[in-house]
């Protein structure tokens, strides 16, 4: 049933949709290995992928298909031991993938009827114990260690969500034609495109990593008044990066951040969230949190409060930050004026926070570093990593210099420099 969004986007649109991400998100090279994550549901993109890559020159592409209604029989029927177990060989499996030099590519959508009638406790346990066995694969993502990318594509349940007044068709088509557009992959020559977006990413890093600012202080009028110490030596990431071999490839389609790690004790302040979190299918709004030397002190939703609480207490480095990111509200996304009920699209629409884990990549030679090394340096470790918008109309943001002195580097949510 699914299949039938694609009547309402050109096979052309799709085709240069699919060929981005090969070319451009992960960057397939000669005889190279390549995992598309997909649901069943999203069948014909992903050998629609499939094809691209190995027109790229992949040696072989294997699809990870996955099913939500068996997902959901497993979470309502399945032996309560085995919510906890995860078997070897979904840990096997990544390694060897890991170790030919895999590429992956996610593509995501949304359901948020997919749980329904599902025990919250049940899904959070599994999900903790799939983080915690996988842990060095997503270390290795997290790290661009290898090369992935993510992007999305509609269902009837997720147009239905963000255009509720809309027919249908009409919010289907329109899901479609905003998605294309913030992920600067509706004009004639995307891969083009991007390239030529990618010259602003390596300016603003530039700036910003050569500033080595001690903090970063966000006010807006809704409520937000936090600052954000950074490590030494942190670098700001953002648009195109590199694996360990030096391949470039963008992990994040569409993209539109500057990021880095904070350090971990040196986070105060409150932020309110200015976009719904979306966590495993479920829907958390209105997002209040404090934090206190770096830990969550206090947080609340109007919606969805036990899921959050779930997610900062699934242990002890889930209670810090492990990214801070600028973006601008000026962007082709940003200026849609949309809440997309997505983290991938929302995250890029505004400033954000990522709980959790930190990317050694965020420091300066950070992948020579030992855990202890990193630790530290100030950044933070944790299985988890979920990122809150929190980027306003008005948001402002000041760099603050080791000898105290303060520059603009964001107002009204729009870079100054």
């Amino acid at each position: 049933m699914l299949n039938e969004i694609y009547e309402y986007v050109s096979n052309k649109q799709l085709e240069k949709y699919a060929d981005l991400a090969v070319q451009l998100g992960v960057n397939v090279q000669k005889n190279q290995l390549v995992i598309i994550h997909s649901d069943i549901e999203h069948v014909t993109f992903a050998r629609l992928i499939q094809r691209f890559a190995y027109e790229s020159g992949a040696s072989n592409v294997i699809i990870d298909w996955t099913d939500e209604q068996s997902t959901k029989e497993f979470y309502l029927h399945a032996a309560d031991h085995a919510i906890d177990h995860i078997p070897n060989w979904k840990v096997d499996r990544f390694n060897e993938w890991n170790a030919a030099g895999t590429a992956y590519i996610h593509i995501r959508s949304e359901n948020f009827e997919a749980f329904t009638g599902v025990a919250s406790e049940r899904i959070n346990r599994y999900e903790k114990a799939y983080r915690t066995r996988l842990y060095e694969h997503h270390k290795k993502i997290r790290s661009h260690e290898i090369r992935w990318c993510i992007l999305v594509v509609p269902s009837f349940a997720w147009a239905n969500k963000v255009f509720p007044q809309l027919p249908r068709e009409e919010a289907i088509q329109l899901l479609w034609e905003r998605m294309l557009h913030g992920a600067r992959a509706d004009g004639e020559d995307p891969i083009k495109d991007w390239t030529h977006y990618n010259k602003a990413f390596e300016s603003r890093k530039k700036v910003l990593n050569e500033s080595q600012l001690k903090s970063l202080h966000f006010t807006n009028s809704c409520g937000t008044d936090l600052m954000v110490g950074l490590p030494k030596n942190h670098l700001f990431l953002g648009g195109c990066v590199r694996d360990k071999e030096g391949v470039p490839f963008f992990p994040n389609i569409p993209t539109e951040e500057v990021f880095t790690a904070p350090y971990k004790d040196q986070v105060n302040g409150k932020l309110v969230a200015s976009k719904p979190l979306i966590y495993g299918e479920r829907i958390i709004e209105d997002v209040s949190i404090t934090f206190k030397n770096g830990r969550v002190h206090h947080f609340h939703a109007t919606s969805g409060q036990d899921v959050l609480q779930s997610l900062i207490e699934t242990e002890e480095g889930s209670r810090y930050l492990g990214e801070i990111a600028l973006v601008s509200n000026r962007s082709p996304l940003a200026q849609l004026d949309t809440v997309f009920y997505n983290t991938l699209f929302d995250e890029n629409t505004a400033c954000h926070i990522g709980l959790g884990n930190a990317s050694p990549s965020n420091l300066k030679n950070g992948h020579e570093l030992s855990s202890n090394e990193l630790k530290a340096a100030g950044l933070n470790t944790s299985i988890l990593h979920v990122n809150v918008a929190f980027g306003t109309e008005d948001m402002k943001v000041i760099g603050v210099h080791e000898d105290g002195k303060e520059v603009l580097l964001m107002k009204d949510g729009e870079f100054q420099f």
